[in-house]
């Protein structure tokens, strides 16, 4: 599971990146400070199932019964205008973009970098226009893929080589995008019927924007948004939207981790270490996100993973044991992994992540909250215990 991390130069992507990954990388008020794609590990957040069986369980990735879901985050390099023609970085740009599930847009949503990202006065520089030009840029790379192709369809059609769904999900399943997908957008616009040779532009652009609405989902992460005169400016982007200061949680997650405050990730605020002597210096730092806390209930970093994963995507968190009596592994650690799987996903389906042998061999399942026992095709629900129950052991 991967989350795609776009943004113009200079608006605090990098930024973003390391406050989520705790991972130093190379920032600047420039173009293309990130030239290779830096990859790294975030964590989602979501009730420990610890919570509901009342027990207390040695986990680094379960904190006061909040489990730390890992997630893969690529910060994706060379975002410019003109990117899906090669400008810039583009080419790469889209060959690191088309491996994400879900994008998150950085935006300096204060309007203090220029469309090229130089640095402006605060509100100069209208921020929708950065979230207009990144969903230009994707649409029309959709549209190109599709519309080269398109002769190549209709013929196949004719020649009843292809149906259209087929036809179209061919060309675009480097993307991952899969035939059903296809299929719900041809019947949302009610192209089902319509003769692809009777296609026009408008046909193709109007499909391949809701194509990649619903292959791509692009939460906005509102950066710099304590500098933002106005927040009501949230209220006209149509994709998700989410105000936020990664600085401030990049800052707060450095001084947790020195031991001066004690802070959370998620957090609506953070508390001073009893008895510890803070520098001047570090004290103004501290105060300023005094100051971002009094704008925003958080720094946002926390809440648009979250959103990205539970509910972009729809993905829900199940934990399989061996053991449905301790709810542990074969060592005796108590609900060791937190797997994220989509929603309406099945018990054979988790078997199936957690081992393809364990699949193979399925027998049943069990719901260890219930004692029951469940059949492969039962669906899972958000915070489960199974216990696969398998002829056949991981290979």
């Amino acid at each position: 599971m991967q989350i795609g991390l776009l943004g113009k130069a200079n608006v605090g992507k990098s930024t973003f990146f390391s406050a989520a990954t705790q991972t130093t990388v190379a920032s600047g008020n420039f173009p293309f400070t990130t030239i290779e794609p830096n990859i790294g590990v975030a964590y989602v957040q979501a009730d420990c199932a610890c919570k509901h069986f009342e027990i207390k369980h040695e986990n680094e990735l379960c904190v006061n019964g909040i489990r730390f879901i890992p997630v893969k985050l690529i910060d994706v390099a060379g975002l410019v205008p003109g990117a899906h023609e090669g400008k810039g970085l583009g080419n790469q740009f889209l060959d690191d973009a088309r491996q994400a599930e879900v994008l998150i847009h950085v935006v300096d949503i204060a309007g203090t970098t220029d469309l090229q990202g130089q640095s402006v006065a605060v509100g100069t520089h209208d921020p929708l226009e950065d979230v207009a030009f990144v969903q230009d840029e994707f649409d029309q790379w959709f549209a190109d893929i599709l519309k080269r192709e398109w002769d190549k369809i209709t013929r196949e059609i004719d020649q009843k080589r292809a149906k259209l769904t087929d036809g179209i999900a061919k060309r675009f399943s480097g993307l991952g995008i899969r035939d059903f997908q296809v299929q719900e957008i041809l019947q949302k616009l009610g192209f089902m019927a319509k003769n692809p040779k009777e296609w026009n532009d408008d046909d193709i652009e109007n499909f391949v924007k809701e194509l990649r609405k619903g292959t791509k989902p692009m939460i906005i992460a509102a950066n710099k948004a304590d500098l933002c005169k106005d927040l009501s400016i949230l209220k006209k982007i149509t994709d998700n939207a989410i105000p936020c200061s990664a600085e401030t949680e990049l800052l707060l997650r450095k001084a947790s981790k020195a031991g001066i405050v004690s802070y959370s990730p998620g957090g609506k605020g953070f508390t001073v270490v009893e008895g510890k002597e803070i520098p001047t210096a570090q004290q103004k730092a501290l105060d300023m996100v005094k100051s971002v806390f009094s704008k925003i209930p958080s720094t946002g970093i926390q809440q648009i993973l979250n959103t990205a994963v539970f509910d972009s995507l729809n993905l829900i968190a199940v934990y399989p044991v061996e053991d449905e009596n301790k709810l542990a592994d074969k060592d005796g650690i108590i609900l060791p992994d937190a797997k994220l799987i989509p929603q309406d996903s099945t018990a054979k389906d988790l078997a199936s992540l957690v081992h393809a042998d364990i699949a193979k061999g399925f027998l049943h399942a069990i719901d260890c909250k219930t004692k029951q026992r469940i059949s492969g095709d039962q669906k899972l629900k958000n915070g489960d215990v199974i216990k696969i129950v398998s002829t056949l052991s991981r290979g």
